[in-house]
């Protein structure tokens, strides 16, 4: 017996539990509108899912009583939430941060404090580790190193490391994560940079893949290292259109393939579900991590709540249909404006506080979410499934314990009535426009 799981929005349902689905066994050939699922075909293990602590996600959490606040987090990180299990940091500021910082300013690095993350940052991670009372697996991010070691002397628009300061850069991030173990957080994973091709008007830096697996290679891997830090280092952390070269280019030609653990990536410039897939196939030990994504600015339209939902469920199912071992949203929390940010490029996340900043509003967005992360267990492990029709965006894991799941989306105007196939029982069902299912249940 399957247990089934629904978000509609036409029908005003969010994550209503409407019926148990039992099976009947087949006695003829089953043929036509069937999916099928099939769990003894196993491919890749789930690490989880989860979201960013920028420092505008502090800041807006600062906003609200102590009563939100917890409210807010209890519905990213516990099981009655969307049972989060990934967390993504920034090193340092990054554009979502109500101003710019480095943790030091000066050559010898006497200086360096992680204070500015006591404000806006470590409190709320703490919370989120008693609430979840359970592994948050900890993946960080530099935006930039400090001005003083680029070549531009700016935290801004892209500029390079400069040669001289990759040791000192090296140092630097070891001392973030000492200093972040310090207080009970183990960054389990860290990228080279965020965005390495792209030079912003925000805090970021550009590395070739060639410099990329130098610093990988010679400064970050050794420097850990040597100061016994268990932290593993993922590559690119940027766009799909470009991870395949990426990948081959830093870990194949530039030989670092032996110092990454896997390779991170964004949704910004589309699906590229077929370059993930290649990835994969190329690189089967490494881990392949989205780390990054959000609607609400640049071609996606703020207001078009449903379309942004749907996108989501796309993307979540394409990536972990073509090898993804995670699923890493963008800022927990943002105000009415999709902020504060200190470069005013807004965003919208699953919550987001109203207006007075007296309560919360869950997007849909959550919701579709929550049809992965609450379900879906940490080192789940995918199973085989196959659609009657590329009409239905589809995928399915089977838990620790188990359970199997199985996500069904519809993102178009009309219904589907489908044959769910579990070795050789069945259940008939329908599937509502612009819905999205989420089924559970033993074998």
């Amino acid at each position: 017996m399957f247990r089934k799981i629904e978000t509609n929005l036409k029908r005003k349902l969010f994550l209503h539990e409407t019926k148990n689905l039992s099976f009947s066994s087949i006695r003829d050939s089953l043929e036509n509108q069937v999916i099928y699922v099939e769990p003894d075909f196993h491919f890749q293990t789930l690490l989880g899912f989860g979201g960013a602590f920028t420092q505008s996600t502090g800041a807006t959490l600062s906003l609200v009583s102590e009563e939100i606040r917890h409210q807010i987090l209890q519905n990213y990180f516990s099981s009655d939430g969307l049972n989060y299990s990934l967390a993504r940091l920034p090193i340092g500021s990054c554009d979502f941060s109500p101003e710019s910082y480095s943790y030091s300013y000066q050559n010898d690095l006497a200086d360096f404090t992680i204070e500015k993350d006591e404000k806006y940052i470590l409190p709320f991670v703490k919370s989120a580790l008693q609430i979840r009372n359970e592994k948050i697996t900890f993946l960080a991010s530099p935006w930039s190193p400090p001005a003083f070691m680029k070549d531009h002397k700016d935290l801004y628009h892209g500029g390079k490391l400069l040669d001289f300061y990759k040791k000192t850069w090296a140092q630097y991030l070891v001392k973030f994560v000492k200093s972040y173990a310090e207080e009970g957080i183990s960054i389990d994973f860290m990228t080279i940079q965020n965005e390495p091709n792209a030079s912003q008007p925000w805090e970021s830096c550009r590395y070739n893949a060639s410099e990329e697996a130098d610093l990988l290679k010679n400064y970050l891997f050794p420097s850990f290292q040597k100061n016994r830090l268990k932290t593993k280092f993922l590559i690119w952390d940027h766009n799909k259109d470009a991870i395949l070269q990426r990948a081959t280019d830093c870990l194949v030609r530039n030989g670092a393939l032996d110092f990454a653990a896997g390779i991170a990536f964004h949704w910004y410039t589309g699906s590229h579900f077929e370059n993930l897939n290649l990835t994969r196939q190329l690189f089967p030990n490494k881990l392949l991590i989205h780390t990054e994504g959000c609607t609400g600015y640049s071609k996606f339209k703020p207001r078009d709540e449903l379309a942004n939902a749907e996108m989501y469920a796309s993307e979540i199912i394409g990536d972990l249909n073509h090898g993804a071992n995670g699923f890493v949203d963008w800022n927990l929390v943002l105000d009415y404006q999709g902020g504060p940010n200190h470069k005013h490029n807004y965003c919208n996340s699953p919550i987001m506080l109203n207006k007075k900043h007296s309560d919360f509003i869950k997007t849909p967005s959550f919701y579709y979410i929550a049809h992965f992360s609450k379900y879906i267990q940490p080192n789940a492990k995918r199973i085989h499934i196959s659609t009657f029709s590329e009409n239905i965006l589809a995928t399915a894991f089977e838990n620790p314990d188990k359970s199997v799941v199985v996500v069904l989306c519809n993102p178009h105007d009309f219904n589907i009535e489908y044959n769910l196939c579990l070795g050789n029982q069945f259940f008939h069902d329908n599937l509502d426009s612009h819905a999205i299912v989420t089924l559970v249940g033993a074998p």
